[in-house]
């Protein structure tokens, strides 16, 4: 076997290339989510500029879907989430559950599936409950996981199919945990279970659930936007939304799906399409409704206009939006966080350190440990509290240390 000569090593540029085009992005889609120009990135590409720095090779290590900086660098492994990700002291217990397997038959009966039902809504109450939800929820899956399991297998007909549904909403709890978890494996994991619990459900709600869910798996590993679209217009295809509320819901749920991948890979024109659909299923919905679990609704619409303004690279309308949403009837301390975030994040952009810093002690004030989790915030504090402005760096530093940050070298 002839050796490699260097034209044919791959350098880090040829790696973020190769990435980038794996993810269906533009260079000044990619340089605008990771705040540089569309020169830059060819410029990294093309060799001119060398390997970033740490900060910033997480950043595009974080948008271009990679866990582990050895693709980009080529060199030794180095997991990304060992810097942007920290693990949550329920990962364990909750990573257990997901890979123990039950082969033999439980010698008792399992429980009823109005039981298991009631159980399932406790536990997206506590998701999106103030406080500390992660926590609670992670010491709720493993007994529902095997409790919601040992139904699925046990019991017959109509009722099997009640609790496969069941089990594909608690597979969407523990994706949930999972994200933003150095576990990116067991993310993959839960979601393609839940696909499969939904299909052996035979429900069209409990697959488009799914399929709103693993369309985030898809795009957070940076996976063809082709798929996730195909993904969720094939899920909607099997709803009637003109049958009642929750269908609707679902369906202009996963119009936002798409919405969401056209954004991401920086195709306008669609996601903007797409959007726009979501937007008649929530105006037809009313102001006043919002989905149990799912939390589609009015409000949910226009806050992921800020994730999809800032997606595209169009940070300055990002910030009108986020200026615009108003998130606090939104019936979800994770979801109001995380969106506020979304708002950090357009500000981040437009390089306005003191209004991220703001938006940033707000949403910890919402939901700590969808804060202290997030891979952007934990990216930022870091920043600010390390080189931002002096204005800014006394709060970045508090937000830090309660976040669990490294100092920044």
């Amino acid at each position: 076997m002839p050796l490699r000569t260097d034209d044919q090593t791959p350098t880090f540029g040829r790696r973020v290339r190769r990435l980038r085009e794996r993810a269906g992005m533009t260079r000044p889609v990619l340089g605008g989510l990771v705040g540089r120009s569309a020169e830059w990135v060819k410029a990294i590409e093309c060799g001119r500029l060398g390997t970033p720095r740490l900060s910033l090779l997480l950043r595009l290590a974080d948008v271009l879907g990679v866990a582990d900086l050895a693709e980009l660098t080529g060199e030794e492994r180095l997991a990304a989430a060992t810097y942007t990700k920290a693990a949550h002291a329920g990962l364990p217990a909750v990573s257990g559950a997901l890979t123990s397997y039950q082969l033999a038959p439980r010698d008792e009966e399992p429980e009823s599936v109005p039981a298991l039902l009631g159980r399932v809504a406790e536990g997206w109450r506590l998701w999106h409950g103030r406080g500390d939800h992660r926590t609670r929820v992670a010491a709720l899956l493993p007994d529902l996981l095997a409790d919601v399991q040992h139904a699925a297998r046990a019991r017959e007909g109509t009722e099997r199919r009640q609790a496969q549904a069941a089990l594909a909403e608690t597979y969407h709890l523990a994706q949930l945990f999972l994200s933003f978890q150095p576990a990116p494996e067991l993310v993959m994991l839960t979601g393609d279970r839940a696909l499969s619990a939904a299909q052996d459900a035979d429900s069209p709600r409990a697959i488009a659930g799914a399929a709103w869910y693993m369309n985030h798996v898809f795009r957070d590993a940076g996976e063809r936007h082709e798929a996730r679209v195909d993904l969720a217009m094939r899920a909607a295809s099997l709803l009637t939304p003109d049958r009642d509320a929750d269908a609707r819901a679902r369906w202009g749920l996963l119009h936002l799906a798409a919405a969401l991948s056209f954004a991401k890979v920086g195709r306008r024109g669609d996601a903007e399409r797409y959007w726009d659909e979501a937007d008649r299923a929530a105006r037809m919905l009313g102001d006043d409704y919002t989905h149990p679990y799912l939390v589609f609704g009015r409000a949910m619409v226009d806050a992921y206009a800020i994730t999809l303004r800032a997606d595209l690279v169009q940070s300055r309308e990002a910030v009108t939006v986020a200026d615009s949403v108003d998130v606090s009837g939104m019936p979800s301390a994770t979801r109001r966080a995380f969106h506020t975030l979304e708002g950090a994040r357009a500000y981040s952009m437009q390089r306005e350190p003191l209004a991220v810093v703001h938006l940033l002690k707000q949403a910890w004030k919402m939901s700590p440990e969808t804060v202290r989790y997030n891979v952007f915030a934990r990216g930022a504090v870091g920043e600010l509290a390390a080189r931002g402005p002096v204005t800014a760096r006394a709060d970045a530093e508090v937000l830090r240390a309660r976040m669990g940050v490294p100092a920044a070298a």
